[in-house]
């Protein structure tokens, strides 16, 4: 794997050239993806699907170079590579599992939760990840919304002060300019009622170059950005990953990674908890490890909701606390997160509760008696 060694080491760029670079290098068809990659069958057939079906392939040079050669199970080529069974649907497979479209409360601008909303950016990525739950919009075409095509949104939420939590996602808000980006947070923290930002973004991930000095001065401009990454298997925490999370908690941004439970990439303990665990030492917290979402044509990636509750059983009291993310389904429909744990009691009684612990052992809470009060007299 030289390949990897040489690109996944060279230095974050302080400029906008070479990330610019790799988005015009992207592997986007059949004959870029051959040269790269010995591909079988049924990556050929999915790619002719994914053209024909219009979610677009990308996937920058840098994160090609993680990618094995001639490993079709590599846990980087199954996350971007297509494969012939993103045609076949499953039971419970939708084309908006979180029912984006039902809960757009103004252009562009999502709202499941009565202090929070989505504002989808753009719909262009660096990299399409073939388990992304918004296959049905992403690369469609349009690009970075601009300001006055968000207007309408912007005004919502001017107008509902309840809302004060902003998701910035898409596409990928960080896959366009600088100046662009700081404009965005300007205006909303124009609006008082937005006490802070969320930015959701893959690029540490896949198009590290972004991290430039620039860009984090950048998302400095709304008082209180929180940035929320996207790292999924060890393998992606290069050198020059981690040089580029570094610079974001350097400029003060809290970093904050979820993770997508995925079937041949992650659902595995050992992989979990190098990815968790080699996260925080990056200073990056684990906030949630996310059943994937049900995605029309992602049945071959996703794992049954038992297999996330026995993986977060195997990590907790062996990990540290601060490298256990919470397990999150987030239910069909828009309904909401549900926060999935193992179920450690094993029995109650009055006034007591036995819990089985990590180490197999069972123990008794015993509840305090009712409090006499004292006497108004």
């Amino acid at each position: 794997m030289a390949r990897a060694d040489t690109v996944a080491r060279l230095p974050v760029a302080d400029d906008d050239a070479a990330w610019r670079a790799e988005v015009r290098g992207a592997l986007t068809d059949l004959s870029a993806l051959e040269s790269a990659f010995a591909l079988t069958g049924d990556e050929r057939r999915g790619i002719a699907r994914a053209t024909e079906a219009g979610f677009p392939i990308s996937i920058t040079p840098y994160y090609a170079s993680l990618i094995d050669r001639d490993d079709p199970a590599c846990p980087i080529r199954r996350q971007a590579v297509p494969v012939a069974d993103e045609a076949t649907e499953v039971p419970g497979d939708l084309r908006d599992p979180l029912g984006e479209e039902a809960h757009e409360v103004a252009p562009h601008l999502v709202q499941r939760y009565p202090d929070r909303a989505l504002l989808l950016t753009t719909d262009r990525c660096s990299v399409y990840c073939r388990f992304c739950t918004r296959s049905r919009m992403v690369g469609q075409g349009g690009g970075a919304r601009s300001l006055e095509v968000l207007e309408p949104a912007f005004a919502h939420l001017a107008a509902h002060p309840e809302i004060r939590d902003v998701i910035l996602s898409g596409g990928d808000p960080l896959v366009t300019s600088d100046a662009r980006i700081e404009a965005l947070l300007a205006r909303l923290a124009a609006i008082p009622s937005v006490r802070w930002v969320r930015v959701a973004t893959r690029t540490p991930v896949t198009l590290p170059q972004r991290i430039t000095p620039s860009l984090c001065r950048a998302l400095r401009r709304h008082p209180a950005v929180w940035v929320m990454t996207h790292f999924n298997h060890p393998k992606e925490l290069t050198p020059i990953a981690r040089q580029g999370l570094a610079r974001l908690v350097d400029h003060g941004l809290p970093v904050m990674n979820q993770s997508v439970l995925l079937r041949g990439v992650n659902d595995d303990a050992k992989v979990l908890e190098e990815l968790f665990t080699e996260l925080v030492s990056c200073r990056v917290r684990p906030y949630y490890l996310l059943q994937a979402d049900p995605v029309r044509g992602t049945g071959h990636l996703r794992t049954p909701l038992s297999r996330g509750v026995e993986l977060l059983g195997a990590l907790q009291g062996r990990v540290s606390g601060l490298a256990v993310p919470k397990l999150i389904v987030d239910t069909p429909g828009g309904m909401g997160k549900v926060s999935v744990v193992p179920d450690a009691i094993v029995a109650r009684a009055e006034g007591r509760t036995t819990f089985r612990t990590w180490r197999g052992v069972d123990v008794d809470y015993v509840d305090p008696p009712a409090p006499c009060l004292p006497s108004s007299g």
